[in-house]
């Protein structure tokens, strides 16, 4: 290549990983190295009980690193972040085409009592995959039939794309329906979507914390109903003005960095950026905040969370479950709103940024 473009890539090629059986990249002339930062601890109440973890964040963005750790020290001084999570599943929506309207009502009824049977030929293309559920939805001569996986302890798509395929060969093979395409948008994989956000996908977290006025004031001074109004006009009022399907402040700065450090599919942060951040003053003075993720697709084995750094990265947060690692997520991104949000209530965002990069 440095031939071909006459150019050095001394830097890339010197970057290359050290394990390559792991890499999944065509044509791999080297590496990128993203600098990494450390936020926390955090105090979670999880599903397994009380946990301290350390946050990896992969960014190339001053102050992000900072602001999430600001928000870790809060939520720790606060007693901790309540965080739950609910493994929705991996989708694949393939699309068919039916003759007509009526044949097409006739084969979302037909798909639908075949659960058991097409969770069966799913089982059969990996032990670690379950077929929960199934939707469909017509338009003409169109039918969109979303499937809805379990995937163990991997995010999963390969998985369920492989699934997905013998599952239509089986349909096609019983119905006239024809299969157009394997993922016909109904997934919805790596594009925001309002059925993502309202059905969710992945995994759905919630994370919550209860501030006092005291704390507000002394470490990010500003007081519960700054929080509260820049919420109601920033993150719901210009979202909905806007258009946007993020009702937050910067869900996706902080997905980015953990998804980088921790090897998971970039792409999909795309979704991650959907959600909602709210706030709210208590009738004592204090302040509840939490946050809304409704499409994380994560995983602790599969794809990059092979490759070591990633790996170690993980490592550091102290997590055995996707759902764990989950938790982890969703209380940064708890961390990371408070802060930024806080940040802009008092005015101090450029300076931030002017001292930090």
């Amino acid at each position: 290549m440095e031939k071909e473009l006459n150019l050095s890539l001394e830097m890339i090629g010197r970057t290359f990983c050290d394990d390559e059986e792991l890499v999944h990249c065509e044509n791999c002339i080297g590496a990128v190295a993203i600098p990494v930062g450390i936020a926390g601890p955090i105090t979670i109440h999880g599903a397994n009980g009380l946990s301290h973890p350390y946050i990896p964040l992969a960014t190339t963005e001053g102050a992000l690193v900072a602001s999430i750790n600001r928000g870790c020290k809060v939520i720790r001084e606060s007693g901790g972040t309540t965080i739950m999570v609910d493994h929705v599943g991996a989708t694949r929506g393939p699309v068919f085409e039916v003759k007509n309207i009526q044949e097409g009502r006739e084969f979302s009824k037909w798909i639908q009592e075949e659960l058991e049977n097409l969770d069966r030929i799913a089982q059969e293309t990996s032990a670690h995959l379950k077929l929960k559920n199934i939707y469909s939805s017509q338009q003409g001569k169109y039918v969109y039939v979303r499937f809805q996986f379990d995937t163990d302890q991997a995010m999963g798509m390969n998985m369920v794309t492989i699934a997905t395929t013998k599952i239509a060969e089986y349909v096609e093979s019983k119905n006239k329906a024809h299969l157009l395409a394997v993922a016909g948008n109904f997934d919805t994989d790596k594009k925001p979507s309002w059925l993502n956000m309202i059905e969710g996908r992945g995994r759905k977290i919630w994370g919550e914390v209860i501030i006092s006025e005291d704390t507000l004031k002394k470490m990010l001074h500003v007081t519960p109903r700054n929080i509260e109004k820049t919420v109601i006009a920033k993150c719901w009022g210009g979202s909905i003005m806007s258009g946007s399907m993020g009702f937050n402040a910067h869900f996706a700065n902080i997905v980015a960095a953990f998804f980088a450090a921790t090897g998971q599919d970039l792409a999909h942060i795309s979704e991650g950026s959907l959600g909602v951040t709210s706030a709210e003053v208590l009738e004592n003075g204090d302040l509840y905040f939490s946050v809304y993720l409704p499409d994380i697709l994560l995983g602790i084995v599969g794809g990059g969370t092979k490759l070591k750094t990633q790996t170690e990265a993980r490592m550091i947060t102290k997590t055995q479950t996707s759902d764990e690692l989950a938790e982890v997520l969703g209380a940064a991104v708890l961390a990371g709103e408070l802060s930024l949000i806080a940040s802009i209530a008092e005015g101090s965002l450029a300076k931030t940024h002017e001292k930090l990069g």
